[in-house]
């Protein structure tokens, strides 16, 4: 049996939602003004910045890469040049790079640069915007890097590696690394946008545990980024995008002694999702850091919600802590399950009884199954009318609106001190529908802004954002520019929403 991406949303025993929070890839994101509305609409600039200077010698390249290099009449190359979302199945790119070490992606980009040609890392392949598969580019496909190496109270992980393959090898050290709950998602992409994931209010985002990164500048060098050496790109790479500054070959991040977790799962009746929404949000605004929690819900004629979550700690203890929602809306089912760390992460993945090899994508031997989908994002920066949310979502048949709370050890870190700028905000909300439907999405996202403010999260980038440089990185996007002028001048790294088109 093979699981869908929508079914992330149901996965949970009682029905509860799944987050789907950083199912993200390589995305990046800045751009122009505007109120959050959808009355201004920003245009994507070109993918690159340079004219095209004639093709790279790819047979020369072939033989510089380690893993291999396909072109568009190799075996392989058909199911190589898909991303997660087949709705960029029509993108073609010129090559596509299997890269095994950093080597490897030196000589591609000494290949490339100078030329015009559009260059992308790729992970996961999530990126929302199918920025990880450029049309006429070079693809560099990172996932013959994906080791994952516990050295102490550190964990080293290449930048190939998935989130599953992440959890599983950190567990089996008795330890914990904070990230997304969609197992198939890349670990680069996940971080270099920042990370929301289902541990965050206890342990900060994914990016706030990365002590260096090892990256391939544009100019073809391999540096360490750190507190003590690049400190400006170490600051620029904790939530600033992927494919912004040079590429990630592997990040080294502290991790935790790995706790006794608790999920958990409620229903509430129709007719409740505003109260509901209500509730929610004092609550979580209040909690305790060892709580995370989503509400989700789902569009119609009578929009319906249901809230899930993780808490560290006992089943007790959250019971106690749970009294807090359910003392104002009752919910029609519950539950709450004591797991490890790892089946917790599973779990939360909707692939709870299936093994780690299973957790990854049909392609590769698991049982997630790929799916068109469209979405887009906004931040919440105080609590909205429940009311106002479910008149936004009304009519809306087949659209999911995820609130992902945010604060505990989020906010605990000034927005300035990494390129992660929505430290004070709530809650994230992703708006996800299946399909092609970018005209319902924008119409939500219009919605919610006026009611949130134009603020979003680079890790579900929309290329129809409005003002998308402020939203993504607000008052980091000035330094950001500057970090990408530093290490990437002459724009080899370029594309659609990076920061230097902002």
């Amino acid at each position: 049996m093979t699981i869908s991406r929508r079914s992330f949303l149901y996965a949970l025993g009682a029905g509860t939602v799944v987050t789907v929070a950083g199912c993200t890839g390589e995305p990046s994101g800045a751009g122009p003004s505007s109120t959050g509305a959808t009355t201004t609409t920003t245009t994507a600039p070109p993918s690159t910045s340079s004219a095209p200077s004639g093709p790279p010698n790819w047979k020369a390249l072939r033989g510089k890469v380690s893993g291999g290099l396909l072109l568009p009449d190799d075996d392989g190359y058909h199911a190589a040049s898909r991303a997660f979302n087949p709705l960029f199945d029509n993108h073609k790119p010129a090559a596509i790079a299997k890269c095994k070490k950093p080597a490897d992606v030196q000589a591609c980009l000494d290949a490339v640069r100078g030329r015009g040609v559009p260059i992308a890392a790729r992970g996961g392949g999530h990126s929302y915007a199918g920025y990880s598969t450029p049309d006429d580019g070079l693809v560099l496909d990172l996932r013959g890097m994906a080791t994952v190496d516990v050295k102490g109270d550190q964990v080293e992980v290449g930048a190939g590696a998935r989130l599953i393959d992440v959890y599983a090898g950190v567990a089996q050290a008795g330890r914990l690394l904070p990230a997304g709950s969609c197992p198939s998602v890349g670990i680069a992409g996940l971080t270099l946008g920042g990370g929301i994931g289902v541990l965050t209010r206890k342990y900060g985002l994914t990016c706030d545990r990365l002590v260096s990164a090892r990256v391939v500048t544009p100019d073809g060098q391999l540096v360490t980024a750190s507190a003590d050496e690049h400190a400006d790109l170490y600051w620029a790479l904790r939530g600033g995008g992927g494919g912004n500054f040079g590429v990630v070959t592997s990040f080294t991040f502290s991790t935790e002694d790995a706790p006794e977790l608790a999920v958990f799962s409620l229903r509430f009746p129709a007719g409740a999702t505003a109260d509901v929404l209500d509730a929610w949000q004092s609550w979580v605004k209040d909690a305790p850091h060892e709580l995370w929690s989503n509400c989700v819900v789902s569009g119609g004629s009578t929009p319906t919600c249901r809230v899930g979550g993780c808490y560290v700690g006992s089943t007790s203890g959250l019971s106690s802590v749970l009294s807090g929602l359910t003392a104002s809306v009752s919910p029609s089912s519950r539950s709450a399950i004591g797991k490890s760390y790892l089946d917790a992460m599973k779990y939360m993945g909707g692939c709870s009884s299936k093994s780690i090899d299973q957790c990854h994508p049909a392609a590769e031997g698991g049982s997630l199954n790929r799916e068109s989908f469209t979405a887009s994002s906004r931040m919440l920066g105080k609590a909205v009318p429940g009311a106002k949310i479910v008149s936004a979502m009304r009519g809306h048949s087949g659209m999911d609106l995820l609130l992902d709370s945010l604060g505990g050890a989020v906010s605990d870190v000034d927005p300035s001190e990494t390129a992660f700028p929505h430290r004070n905000a709530l809650a994230s909300a992703q708006i996800y529908m299946g399909g092609s439907a970018a005209s319902a999405v924008g119409e939500v996202r219009g919605a919610l802004g006026e009611l949130t403010g134009p603020n979003g999260y680079v890790n579900y980038i929309d290329p129809k954002m409005p003002d998308w440089g402020k939203a993504y990185y607000g008052d980091n996007l000035a330094k950001l520019k500057q970090v990408a002028r530093t290490y990437d001048p002459d724009g080899v790294l370029s594309f659609a929403q990076s920061v230097a088109k902002a």
